[in-house]
Order: C-alpha cells, then structure tokens, then sequence
C-alpha cells in the first residue's frame, strides 16, 4: 500500500503541492518564530556576558526600582582602590553607563532614548581586561572633548577619526571631537544600539555622577573562585549597593531583555498557530474532494483485496508525505523569515543586537512535528471516510461515498461546539481572580473551539448566504452567474470548509479592527478629557523623559502663557513599585483637568510640600483616603512621606498621568536627576505660528525634545495602538495567504471533478469567456459566503472584550469604512484565487472532457 500511496500522489503532483503550501505557510511562521528569537537570545547573551568580561565580581547600586529615570544607586568611586588591595582581588575598575543621544550632521538623533548608551571607558593597564570594546580606529578618548563612537554609527553615518560630533545628554547637546571608532566584540551588529563613550571623569561630569560610579568590576587573583572573592568583598559594599558574580549579574542585566523575547515569541507562535489552524481546514477539505474523487479507485482496491486497515494506511501515507514535505519546506522558509526579518528590522529604529543565525534541534523538530501531527489530524476524518468505500462501487458510474453513521448528528455537534466556544470565551473575559496568562490561554482556546463549531455550522447557512450574495453574480453574468451560484451550493459541506479558512481571518481582522478603533477613541477621549493646553513637549519618540531645562526654557520665552512641566520617576510605595509625578502646584490647574472623587481644583494649588494626589484605582487598592500617610522610596534610598491631599478618577486606557502626584519642589529634592515626562503649554490664544516658532526655536539646543500641537498628541498617544495593529494586520496576512491556497485547491479539484460537465456546456456553446466567468463568480460568491459569516463573528467577539474592558473606558465601536474595505478586499480574493481555476477550465479539450471519467 505505501507503493499505491506514493504512486497517487506521483499521479496528482499538483493538487498534493497546493496542499503541502498550506502546512508550508504555518511551519514556516513557527519555525521562522524560533530561529529569530534564537537569535535574539544569543545576542543578548553575548552582549550581557561581554558586558562583564573579566568581572568576576560585580558591585552596583540596588536595583530597587525598576526602570527609575534618575537611574539606580551609585556606588563612590573610591571603592574602586578599596577592593582593589583586598588579598583576593588581582584588578579592578569603575564605570558608568548612562543614556547619550548621537546627532547625525544635520542635528536629528541617531537613535532613541532606550537605545542610546553613553558609558566611560578607563583605557589603564590595568583596566583593560573589563573592556568588552575593541578599537577598529584611532584611540579611546581622553579630556572631557573627546568621544568614540561604534562602528556601526561611524559607517552609516560617515564619521571618522577627527571629526566633530555632537553629543546630548542630560542637558543641551554639546559636540565632542571623535577619538576613535569601536565594536563590541561577539557581536556582528549592534543594531541601532548607537554608543557614545568617554574617559570615566567626563562621563562622570555629562551624568551628574561626580564622585560616583554605576558599577565596580573585580577581577580575582589565581586560584581565587568568584564566590570566594565575592564574599571577601562584600563588607566594604555600602548600604544602597550589592555584590554580585560576574555571571550573576549578566544574568540579573539580561533577565529584562529575556522576557521581552519570550513574550515576542509567544506572539509570534500565535499566529503561526492561526496559520496552521487554517491550513487544516485545506487540508481536510483537499482530502475530502479528493477521496470523493477516488471512490472508483478505493472500490476497485478493495475488490482487488485491499481491507479496510490497508486503505486507511494509504491514505494516512499520503497525509504524512505531504505533511512531511511541506514541513521541510516549511521550515526552509522559516530560516528565511529569520533572515528577512533580522535584515529588516536592522534598517528601522527597531533594529536589535545582531550575533548571526542560530538553528537549533528544537526548531527543526517543533516544525517538522507540528507540521506532520497537523496534516495527520487533518486527513484522519477523510481517510477514515475512504475505508467506507464499498468494492461494489468500482463498477458503478456516479458512485458517491456512504453517508456516515453520525451524519444526523453533525448539526447538533456543531452547535454544541459553537456554544461551548462562547462559554470558554466568556469565562475568560468575565471570571474573577484570572491572572493575564489565563485569561489569555482562555480566549485563544475558546476562540479556536468558536470558529471550529462555526465551520461546522456553517454548511447549513451556505444556501441562505449564496442566494443573497450571489445574486449580484446572477443579474451581472447571466447564466454564468447563475450556474456559479448552483455550483456553489451544490455541495454545502465543501463549499461551507473553504469558506472558513476565509473566515477566521476575516473575524480576526474585524474583531482587531473593531477593538483598536475603540481603544483609539477611548485614548481621544482621555487626553480630551484631561489635558487643557495648546501645545505638548514630549521626547521625540513619546516614550522617553527631557531634561528639566527644557520647560524652563519655554517658561522664559512665552511669560503670557501657562506652562506647566509634569516630572516623572519610578519609585516604590506601600510595598509595590509605581510612577511618581513631580507636577507644577501653581500651574497645573490651569493645564490639567481632573475629575475628582475627592477634591477640587484648588486641591493641586493646596499641596504644600508633602500633599499628594492618587488616581481612584491606587487609592482603592491600598486603602487610602484623603488624610491618608503613607511612605515613598526612591531608586536612590530617599523616603518621602506624604499626606493624601485629593483622589481623581483617570481615563482608563490611557490615564496620562502617574498614579501619585507630588509637588514638583519636593520630587525635585528627592529624586535624582529629575527629568519631565511632559510639558503643557497654553498660550491664552490658542495654536499660532508665531506662538510656535518661539517654542521651536527654544528647544532647538535639545534636538530630542518634539513639541506638537494637542491635536498631535492626541493622535501620538494612540500611535502605539496602530503600530501593534499594522503588525497584526501584517502576520493575519499568512492566514489569508492559505485562506486562497484554500480556495485555488478547492476550485482546481472542482474543476476536474466537473470536467465532462465543462465539456457538455461548450458544447452546447458556452463560450470560453462565460466558463471563466463563472468559475470567478463562484469564487467570489465563495469568498463572500466566508465574510458574511466572519464579519458578523469579529463584532461579537470585539463587542464582548470590548464590554469586558468597559471600566478602562473602552467603548464598542463598528469601524464602516474598515468593513467596507474589508468586503472589497474579499471580492477581489476571490478574482485573485479563481485566476489559475478558471483559465484551467476555460482550455479544457472538448472532446476529451466528454470521454472524461
């Protein structure tokens, strides 16, 4: 039997490849998915680990705040000749490591804030070994104007050894000459990494760190191990810093980075799972027409002798040869995908650490397993169908395969696992006490369970639909149109399986839509609701803080106006971490808009110096009304006890601002290196150009600050929400590509099981174009059968998590215009899968059609 099997499929090369595609798109997505954060995770690693070369003891500042703006605690830089004569201790160094901005030559920053890294290099002897760079040009920099840049900055940029460049920092840019080009050694990229080094004393100095150092490194003498040294070395550490290995401290550094990945994967795998979730449904109905097909040829097996068992292992067979196949395939294209991706990404402001391509055992056998166990899965129910073919039927014309026993029951299945979908949904979005990872195991189980009952309930809505839909084809083609919409419900069940693969991506792309245009109004909203300014400085890539210079700045240049800094730093309070505003009391009012559960707008003027205001939901969870005390801690050790003055309620998508507001004078004496997260400006006269051109001009000296209109920032504020939408829309786009692999399968095997049907029509004189024609409209009547039923399924599932995120002020929405695209987009699908079909059927031999069989 397996000769029989691999003959067959010998026999029907083209029909087995368009099935192996589908297994081919999703393999590769996964396959793609693990060799990219492979990737990534190794050169993460290598930057981490190389970060530490030569350390084997570490001495930081702890990090009690996670991502503080002011930093974490600093260590005194003597502490360096202190460990450095401990018996143990062979060599040791300091440094600090801080953000600085590279400007290109026309004065625009090289990079982001959270990708540009200002660190100190200590060019001693003695130094050297916990130097993770390495000179390609010139020397390290020495006196507080010089500076090395890498090589990745010097080569796309164009600088060399000699030239000037300019620098910011925690203030106005400044302009340094470039000492030397260098490379972090292990990496072949740093991607947009950019990095700006100096001597220790001018880092210290640019950083506000005078003094001080970030880290301690400590090499060990001989014989000396790691643990050992640490231990001998931790009596000297103060209070606000720790001692740590080497290697535990690159592992401590990378523990952030790490997750980011694993989360980036699980994204990722996500919609490779769609992909091959949709490609089952080709699958099965690739199997099904074509075991129809072959009734004649699985009859006369059996007559030959074939039993049941053997007929069964056929067809498995040829499942798990083209599940195999499209596996390897797969993952061929998943390789590529890695490399595309790194090669992309390299050349956006996304751009990642680069330490070459990582291809794992694991990576070959998650794809060739999923790969194959899909195909299996998908082909059990046809190949179980073609044991029910009885040796009668080989001398039979017409013979069709026997119902199955269950058939009665399918209608009732199918509503049962519809409905069980929805429950598992609803229990994700409405049970209380499910941590995120839950709710989300929940939504994406119940979703999968949603659409496979929908599939399956489908086949009893094709009839309703088709008249409907294909009666636009009817009235445009005439009898073309007609026999397509025939054709189309000739065979609900097949019709109904290749509509779904078009349907599950079209509900996923409606429920998206829907849900981003709620969460965009939602966020419109918010800034609406609390913001009362003309203008708004943020950081130019919106995420990042300024130097608090900047909104002095502003104040000097338009004294009529209200001009209003809002700080902003992590810190820890009542046991958890939470952002902290330090806001302007005698301004605020006039800027901001608060809706307050208890207080007024004179509660911000009202302060003094240890008031503090709280968001509704901080209040709630700890307990605290006005009255209330309760402790701040800062990155840096500081403590500040405050006396709950006011409680608010925010937007609740996007609340702008910080859980605790403070009095900008005491965040500024408590915080280290304070810096603004916004800055609102309202002139008195609304938005001018003269207005604007004062503003401009004075933030000229701070090329990272962006100064936008509130129209601007609305629209800013969102703009995370469309980025992760076009991604989205980006990888749904491997489901439509199997969704028309699903359609062009079908409508090929349509037409050769119609052929003496085809050839009948021309000869009773339907002309080429007609036949065409038809097989087009009944694509496209297909295709819209697949959005009649996945339309309306994304509103519901949108209109249910958008009623579970009501309380974040999220509102349901219906985005028009998107499902008008959406159905145009449809329509065309269907031209585009009917191309291949149709020219097949419109050449088709008169005369051999007829003796066709």
């Amino acid at each position: 039997m397996i000769r029989v099997a691999l003959k067959g499929l010998a026999g029907r090369r083209l029909r087995a490849a368009l099935t192996a595609l589908a297994i081919v798109l999703g393999v590769g997505m996964v396959s793609g998915t693990y060799a990219f954060t492979d990737r990534i995770e190794k050169a993460v690693d290598t930057l981490f680990t190389g970060a530490y070369t030569g350390a084997d003891a570490v001495v930081s500042g702890k990090d009690v705040i996670e991502s503080s703006t002011g930093g974490d605690a600093t260590v005194p830089a003597e502490l360096v000749y202190e460990v450095a004569t401990l018996p143990g201790a062979d060599a040791a160094s300091g440094g600090i490591v801080d953000t600085a901005r590279l400007l290109d030559r026309s004065g625009r920053p090289i990079s982001t804030q959270d990708q540009a890294l200002g660190l100190s290099v200590d060019a001693a002897a003695g130094a050297r070994r916990f130097n993770p760079l390495a000179l390609t040009a010139g020397r390290w920099p020495s006196g507080s104007t010089e500076t090395a840049i890498d090589a990745g900055t010097a080569k796309t940029y164009g600088f060399g050894v000699g030239d000037s460049i300019a620098v910011a920092t925690r203030g106005p840019a400044r302009r340094f000459k470039i000492s030397g080009i260098a490379e972090f050694t292990g990496l072949h990229s740093l991607g947009e990494l950019t990095l700006a080094i100096f001597d220790v004393p001018t880092a210290q100095a640019l950083f506000g760190k005078a003094g001080r150092l970030d880290e301690v490194w400590i090499a060990a003498k001989e014989g000396v191990s790691a643990e050992a040294l640490v231990r001998t070395v931790r009596p000297l550490v103060p209070a606000s810093a720790e001692v740590a290995t080497g290697r535990a401290q690159a592992q401590a550094e990378s523990k952030g980075s790490t997750e980011d990945v694993a989360r980036v994967k699980k994204f990722l795998l996500a919609f490779g799972g769609i992909a091959l979730f949709t490609g089952a449904f080709v699958i099965f109905n690739t199997l099904s027409i074509t075991i129809a097909q072959r009734t004649r040829e699985l009859a006369t097996l059996r007559m030959l002798g074939a039993s049941r068992r053997q007929v069964l292992t056929s067809v498995v067979i040829e499942s798990t040869v083209i599940g195999l196949a499209g596996s390897i395939a797969g993952l061929l294209l998943g390789l590529g995908l890695d490399r595309g991706l790194a090669a992309v990404l390299a050349t956006t402001e996304e751009g990642i650490p680069d330490s070459g391509a990582v291809l794992t055992m694991r990576t070959v056998v998650a794809g060739l397993l999923t790969g194959v166990l899909i195909t299996l899965v998908a082909g059990l129910l046809p190949a179980l169908r073609a044991t029910r073919v009885p040796p009668v039927a080989a001398v039979r014309e017409g013979t069709t395969l026997p119902p199955s026993r269950l058939a009665p029951y399918t209608r009732h299945a199918a509503a049962t696992t519809a409905a069980l979908g929805a429950g598992i949904v609803s229990v994700g979005l409405f049970a209380a006490g499910l941590d995120a990872t839950q709710v989300l195991a929940l939504l994406a189980l119940g979703c999968l369970v949603l659409f496979l009952g929908v599939a399956m309930i489908s086949s009893a809505l094709v009839r309703p639909i088709a008249s409907i839909v294909g009666w636009p084809a009817q009235r445009l083609a005439g009898i073309a149109g007609r026999l397509a919409r025939e054709n189309t419900v000739r065979n609900p069940g097949r019709t109904a399986v290749t509509a779904a693969a078009l349907m599950i991506f079209l509900a996923l792309v409606t429920f998206v839509t829907a849900l981003g245009q709620g969460m965009r109004n939602s966020v419109t909203e918010g800034v609406d609701r609390v913001v009362r300014a003309d203008y708004v400085l943020t950081a130019d890539d919106d995420r990042s803080s300024l130097p608090a210079d900047v909104g002095e700045e502003l104040a000097a240049r338009e004294p009529g106006a209200t001009v209003s800094s809002v700080r902003q730093d992590s810190a820890r309070a009542l046991g958890s971490g939470v952002s902290v505003n330090g806001l302007d009391t005698a301004t605020a009012a006039g800027a901001l808009r608060l809706d307050w559960d208890a207080g007024s707008a004179t509660t911000l003027a009202d302060l003094g110096a240890n008031g503090a205001v709280l968001q509704h939901g901080f209040a709630a969870r700890h307990d605290l009304r006005v009255g209330s005390r309760f402790a701040i801690a800062t990155a840096q050790g500081r403590r500040i006890d405050v006396t709950v003055k006011g409680i608010y309620t925010p937007p609740g998508l996007d609340p702008i601002l910080a859980p605790i507001g403070i009095p900008r004078e005491t965040f500024d004496a408590s915080f280290e290196r304070p810096e603004d997260i916004f800055t609102f400006i309202r002139t008195g006269h609304g938005v001018s150009a003269d207005a604007g051109s004062r503003l401009v001009s004075a933030i000229e000296p701070y090329p990272e600050a962006k100064l936008q209109t509130l129209g601007q920032f609305r629209r800013s504020r969102s703009k995370d929400i469309r980025s992760t939408l076009v991604m989205v829309y980006a990888l749904l786009g491997m489901t439509v590509l199997v969704s028309l692999l699903g359609m062009i399968n079908t409508l090929v095997l349509s037409v050769m099981e119609r052929t003496r049907e085809l050839g009948l029509l021309r000869a009773v004189g339907m002309t080429r174009l007609q036949v065409r024609r038809m097989i087009r409209h009944e694509s496209v009547i297909t295709a819209l059968i697949g959005a009649a039923i996945g339309l309306p399924l994304g509103i519901v599932l949108a209109a249910l998590v958008t009623q579970a995120l009501s309380d974040m002020g999220v509102a349901f929405a219906v985005p028009g215009p998107a499902l008008a695209l959406l159905v145009l987009a449809v329509i065309l699908a269907g031209v585009l899968a009917a191309i291949l079909p149709a020219r097949r059927a419109s050449r088709l031999n008169v005369l051999d059609a007829l003796h066709y069989e």
